[in-house]
């Protein structure tokens, strides 16, 4: 992970355009090629981003513009994220090496069992494929088909907020690339979802699912079973 704080403005231009006039932030550029812009607040989320796929070029400063460094980040959609440096206080790169990944808690691990129990509670005719599909960045939740035979990624949250989404955005650029699941269908699944993450996700194209914990619990068992 590469950090930098540097005075810097940044310009979003895509579908929609943002704009940070100069301050001093903290640029966040992940080995997975994420780029994020982060200022002194907020837990975790950035002021802005680009997510991979995407590619980072410094390149040369604008003509006119009185600047130390000027970065550009496209992704595949050919948006681009438009870092202008006015001054660099700190430049660094750490090796973070590979992550466990998060471990859920009781509740949360519970819903991801039941859920697999009652697949069908994603719509009618779904199927398990596997809990805990595993992939080069972590593991899905759940991998299942639909009543169609598609192949859906299930994402499972108590509380559905923006970082899931990203997450389950992550895992289908990923999974899309293999030829024997794709396409691949994304559904976010949390018992409540906050609405900048029901937008956020809609707008990528993943179905939300708002799940009933007790509903689930008190659900007759697909398994079998003697008695």
């Amino acid at each position: 992970m590469r950090l930098v704080i540097a005075e810097c403005q940044v310009d979003y231009v895509g579908r929609l355009t943002a704009h940070l006039p100069l301050a001093k932030r903290l640029l966040l550029i992940k080995s997975d090629g994420s780029v994020s812009v982060h200022a002194d607040d907020r837990a975790y989320k950035p002021l802005n981003w680009m997510s991979p796929p995407c590619w980072l070029t410094e390149a040369a400063v604008p003509d006119g513009t009185a600047a130390e460094a000027y970065w550009v980040v496209t992704n595949k959609a050919g948006e681009e994220l438009r870092i202008t440096i006015a001054s660099i206080e700190h430049d660094s790169n750490h090796e973070l090496g590979i992550d466990p990944g998060l471990v859920k808690d009781g509740v949360e691990a519970h819903l991801q069992e039941l859920l697999a129990e009652h697949v069908e509670t994603l719509g009618a005719g779904h199927t398990l494929i596997r809990r805990e599909y595993m992939t080069a960045i972590g593991p899905v939740d759940l991998l299942c088909r639909d009543a169609a035979g598609g192949t859906v990624a299930v994402e499972i949250k108590r509380r559905g907020e923006i970082d899931g989404v990203e997450q389950l955005t992550r895992y289908l650029e990923l999974l899309n690339r293999d030829t024997t699941l794709a396409p691949v269908a994304g559904v976010f699944a949390a018992q409540q979802i906050k609405p900048q993450a029901r937008t956020l996700a809609e707008d990528r194209g993943i179905r939300c699912v708002v799940l009933d914990y007790e509903a689930l619990r008190g659900a007759e068992s697909t398994e079998f079973r003697l008695f």
